[in-house]
């Protein structure tokens, strides 16, 4: 089986990037991977192979400025086949917030939405 890591490098002029890594099987193309917003996909992520790494890909989101508004925003970055999370990433915006757990929270929220679909999927395929 593929183990994925997906390692952040920056987040610049609304772009949110990273490296992504496969360890195990022999990986030929670039692994399918999801971002989702308020439990609903974002599809501007392009996954671009590294030619001097194999088994590298570069990762680049295109944060839609229209999911930006006042409070906490969470973006969950999973592995479309696994329904692994591989990262997340926070957006806060309006009146500065000093250790403030809404991020966490926020962040949970989208996590537990996950597995309650999972949850509802493998109930249905095993019924």
């Amino acid at each position: 089986m593929t183990e994925l890591s997906l390692v952040k490098t920056r987040i610049q002029g609304g772009i949110w990037e990273g490296v992504l890594t496969a360890r195990g099987a022999t990986v030929v193309e670039a692994p399918e991977i999801e971002v989702t917003h308020l439990g609903k996909p974002v599809d501007t992520v392009t996954v671009t192979p590294d030619p001097s790494a194999p088994g590298t890909w570069g990762v680049r989101i295109a944060i839609p400025p229209e999911l930006l508004s006042d409070g906490v925003q969470t973006f969950l970055i999973t592995a479309a086949d696994s329904g692994e999370t591989l990262d997340s990433f926070t957006i806060v915006t309006g009146e500065p917030l000093s250790d403030d757990i809404r991020g966490e929270v926020d962040l949970l929220r989208a996590e537990l939405d996950l597995l309650k679909r999972a949850f509802r999927r493998h109930c249905v395929e095993t019924m």
